[in-house]
C-alpha cells in the first residue's frame, strides 16, 4: 500500500460497499466546502435517514483503533459540515445521523471494518 492517501481512498471505498451491504445508497464521497469534508454521504433506505459518515484508516493498532482517532471537535465539525450540507440539499432532509467507519488493513490480511452508528 503506498500512500496515506491511497490507504484512505481504499478504506472510504471499503466503508462505502459496507454501508451500501447495509442497505444505503451512497449518495457522495469525498464532499467538500469551505469549512471541511464529509468522507461519506448516504441515505438509508429503509427508513430515509441521512448519514454522514466518518472514515479512519490505519494499517495496524499499533497506534490503537482507527476509531479512537475520532475526536470531539472532530464530531462537532461533521456536524456543522452534516448541517451545510443539508442546507443546500433539495429535499432537505428530515432525519440525519453522524456514523463512523474504523477499517484496518494489515498486509496479507482480510480487512477489519468497524461501523458505529450515532456516534455525534
Amino acid at each position: 500500500m503506498g500512500t496515506r492517501q491511497a490507504l484512505g481512498r481504499l478504506g472510504e471505498t471499503l466503508a462505502a460497499g459496507l454501508l451500501e451491504e447495509q442497505g444505503c445508497e451512497v449518495l457522495e464521497r469525498n464532499w467538500r466546502c469551505s469549512e471541511g469534508e464529509i468522507d461519506i454521504v448516504a441515505r438509508e433506505l429503509s427508513t430515509s435517514t441521512y448519514v454522514f459518515c466518518e472514515v479512519k484508516c490505519r494499517r495496524g493498532l499499533g497506534w490503537g483503533d482507527p476509531l479512537e482517532a475520532i475526536t470531539w471537535a472532530k464530531l462537532r465539525k461533521l456536524r456543522q459540515l452534516a448541517a451545510i450540507w443539508s442546507s443546500r440539499a433539495d429535499p432537505r432532509p428530515e432525519r440525519i445521523r453522524i456514523d463512523a467507519v474504523g477499517v484496518v488493513l494489515r498486509p496479507g490480511e482480510t480487512p477489519l471494518l468497524s461501523h458505529v452508528r450515532g456516534v455525534g
